[in-house]
């Protein structure tokens, strides 16, 4: 496993245009769970505990809240309140779902008196992404597993094939706030704040991924201001990753940074 600031490679995150992925690799996900109910980690012996700060998890597309509960079980052994979003299937208009998650956490803030921590996998770490810089007066800690930092798109033909089925479901339904929807051409806010400036004087954020992601392209969620943190392992496993839960563990380690002065202001609301 390495850690630390990732340089080389961000620049280079081109793939084939017909990239298949690995789907069958990915099928090793129920032996990483395996792997994970026997390691000391999942016991929480050998990693550092919370003080009970919040953490809101976020699942992949096409998932819900149920995939993330032996991680969010795992977080309250290990000292931390784990919070779901309410997602049955995180399939919807993206600028809705962070309208959703944004009202989420500042229930969960003002509950706590506290900043809290993102962990979010695959289009859940694009959330967490989003909503730190959107609001790091309430955001203290973002973690994203197998998430493309860079476009949201560097994932393979079949995965890209099925957001085109939703997003057409979604145009269809009227459910799609733009016409762009689940698209990077899209000029929702949820976009933009996907790809503003990210505020890392205030947030931490770590991108945790592997080379053998049968999903995302790895070189994707490479960026310059996280710590990327390699594992070895799929993406869906991502969520049952022994290394991937050490790599939580030290990531919500990390000493909060405090707020800057410009980090308290926030965009309003949109209406439904």
């Amino acid at each position: 496993m390495t850690t630390g600031l990732v340089a080389r490679g961000v620049e280079d995150v081109e793939q084939p245009a017909r990239w298949r992925g690995r789907p069958l690799a990915e099928t090793r996900w129920s032996l990483e769970l395996s792997r994970l109910l026997v390691d000391p980690v999942f016991a929480g012996r050998g990693v550092p505990h919370g003080d009970g700060r919040p953490v809101v998890v976020m699942p992949g597309f096409l998932a819900g809240d149920q995939t993330l509960a032996v991680l969010a079980g795992w977080l309250r052994r290990i000292g931390y309140r784990p919070r779901a979003c309410g997602f049955v299937a995180n399939a919807g208009c993206s600028d809705r779902a962070l309208d959703r998650v944004e009202s989420r956490v500042e229930s969960i803030a003002r509950r706590h008196g506290r900043r809290l921590a993102l962990v979010g996998h695959s289009r859940g770490g694009h959330y967490a992404r989003a909503l730190a810089a959107r609001r790091p007066d309430l955001v203290s800690h973002a973690i994203s597993l197998g998430a493309d930092l860079q476009g949201m798109f560097g994932c393979s033909a079949p995965t890209l094939a099925a957001i085109s089925g939703v997003r057409a479901i979604l145009r269809a339904s009227g459910r799609a706030r733009y016409p762009e929807c689940l698209s990077d051409a899209c000029r929702c806010p949820f976009v933009s704040d996907f790809h503003a400036e990210f505020p890392v004087d205030s947030v931490h954020l770590t991108s945790i991924y592997s080379r053998g992601d049968g999903v995302v392209n790895w070189r994707t969620q490479l960026v310059p201001y996280a710590d990327c943190v390699e594992v070895t392992g799929s993406h869906v496993g991502l969520v049952f990753n022994r290394a991937s839960y050490r790599a939580i563990a030290t990531a919500l380690a990390v000493p909060e940074r405090p707020p800057t002065p410009s980090s308290t202001f926030h965009r309003s609301r949109r209406a439904a």
